[in-house]
């Protein structure tokens, strides 16, 4: 099926695309800060640059997207029809990437957190209440 916007307006959409400071990220912050939790951002001396850093507890959180790192199951992980090599290749990368970096945190003591962007639009309430289990056991 041929893409019904214009190269232009498709280039300019993608463009827009924000690897930071996302709407699921900016919502786990401010649920986190709320619960107590005091954190860094976007470490860049940590393998990935993890969304979200609690030195204290010595834990990593990332907040991903079904669609860009594959949720296993999620319906928003859907993969587009038109270039389906170029995405599947694009998608294997981020998921290989994401592997490496966890391994590389996790052998460096780190405990290391995924929140998917679904789960956290469905019941972030709950995300957050076993976030903070799981924090606090790992500390």
């Amino acid at each position: 099926m041929a893409d019904t916007i214009s190269a232009e307006r498709r280039s300019r959409n993608m463009s827009r695309i924000r690897g930071r400071d996302t709407g699921p990220e900016l919502r786990l912050r401010s649920l986190l800060h709320r619960a107590g939790f005091r954190f860094r951002l976007h470490a860049k001396d940590l393998p990935g640059k993890p969304d979200i850093v609690l030195p204290k507890y010595h834990t990593v959180i990332f907040v991903h997207g079904c669609f860009w790192h594959r949720h296993k199951g999620c319906r928003n992980a859907t993969t587009p029809s038109t270039r389906a090599e170029f995405w599947q290749a694009k998608f294997d990368g981020n998921v290989d990437r994401d592997n490496r970096n966890r391994a590389a945190l996790e052998t460096a003591g780190w405990t290391v957190m995924t929140v998917w962007e679904c789960e956290l639009k469905a019941d972030a309430d709950r995300i957050v209440q076993q976030l903070s289990i799981e924090i606090r056991e790992a500390a």
